[in-house]
């Protein structure tokens, strides 16, 4: 598993499965927001994953709440998650506010943020 120091959001299941999660994790990084041109796990959109038997749940925030490409990327999300888990997932849309902080380790260098 990777280096949980170098995870900036960990996941309910990095604990439960972490070998699930690990590659979830690279299954998530093809997921781009078109108008940041970063992945969602680099810009910490993927709040929480849990793993049951048969299924899984995400929870997942926008960088903005009225984002234009939010309905694609939740789609994209949950296809790109269940093939990944060969799981049944839903996709609960958190309420916390995005901000830079969330980013991961180095995500925000282009934009001159660290």
């Amino acid at each position: 598993m990777s280096d949980e120091t170098s995870i900036k959001t960990l996941w309910q299941a990095d604990h439960s499965h972490p070998e699930l999660a690990e590659g979830l994790r690279a299954a998530l990084r093809e997921v781009v927001d078109p108008e940041l041109g970063l992945n969602i796990i680099q810009l910490g959109l993927v709040r929480d994953v849990s793993i049951q038997d048969d299924s899984a749940n995400l929870t997942m925030i926008l960088t903005t709440p009225f984002c234009p490409y939010g309905p694609a990327l939740l789609d994209m999300t949950r296809k790109k998650a269940e093939d990944a888990l060969k799981k049944s997932t839903t996709i609960e849309v958190g309420m916390e506010m995005w901000d830079f902080s969330m980013m991961e380790e180095g995500a925000g260098a282009d934009w001159g943020l660290y």
